[in-house]
């Protein structure tokens, strides 16, 4: 009995870009501030039943058109609903802490807003770097910035975000030795973005940043644990 051949030609699939077209569609075209004082929720595996508040710091536009939350979090501005860490914490949703309504898409202000900022502000593409937008950092972020050598630490206020052509975000740190005036805004040249000078950099709330200023025997003891390189592969 013969085989039937397909009419179907065979299609070759590369994996490789198919990776980059599902990054590209992760890509982050425009932020809007969060200035209402909405929250994320979240939970710890060791603490089920107990929902933790974190103040949103922009809500985010993707190239797929999806609207995210965003905070700053250990290593970098991620997206709410992506926060899925059995140490570190779960996303359970959004909150509104004036009327305590718990929410778990973006409100449809927000969307609207980004979605006619960002055909407003419609940017022709480039191979090279450039700056999008400019954000002020609103919730007393600092940031933990580690040499390369893994020993020497810095906890310095980040004083903005910068969003990039190709959907990167960086927070803005001060280079003190530069600084001219103040009270320090974004867009002056004193300020760098924070992975372009340190190899690590950690985000804190301004509450643990306090902590850690005051040397808490607590956090320090947890900050030792987190800059002390691993001895295991």
């Amino acid at each position: 009995m013969g085989i039937v051949s397909s009419p179907r030609t065979a299609r070759v699939i590369d994996l490789d870009t198919m990776r980059q077209r599902r990054q590209a569609q992760r890509r982050i075209l425009r932020l809007a501030p969060e200035l209402d004082g909405l929250e994320m929720l979240y939970h710890l595996a060791s603490d089920p039943d107990t929902l933790y508040g974190m103040p949103l710091l922009a809500w985010g536009l993707r190239e797929s058109g999806e609207v995210v939350g965003l905070v700053p979090w250990m290593e970098a501005l991620i997206a709410c609903h992506e926060m899925d860490s059995p140490d570190h914490g779960r996303f359970f949703g959004y909150r509104d802490p004036e009327t305590e309504e718990i929410f778990h898409t973006p409100p449809e202000h927000k969307v609207y807003e980004l979605e006619h900022a960002a055909a407003y502000f419609e940017y022709e593409e480039t191979s090279a770097p450039t700056l999008i937008q400019q954000l002020p950092d609103t919730q007393g972020t600092h940031a933990l910035c580690l040499a390369s050598d893994g020993e020497s630490w810095q906890l310095k206020q980040v004083f903005g975000w910068r969003l990039y052509n190709d959907g990167s975000v960086e927070s803005l740190l001060v280079d003190e030795k530069r600084v001219e005036q103040t009270p320090i805004v974004a867009g002056d040249a004193c300020l760098y973005a924070g992975h372009s000078r340190h190899a690590t950099v950690y985000y804190f709330q301004r509450h643990i940043a306090n902590q850690i200023k005051q040397q808490d025997p607590t956090t320090m003891e947890a900050l030792a644990v987190m800059t002390t390189p691993s001895s295991s592969p």
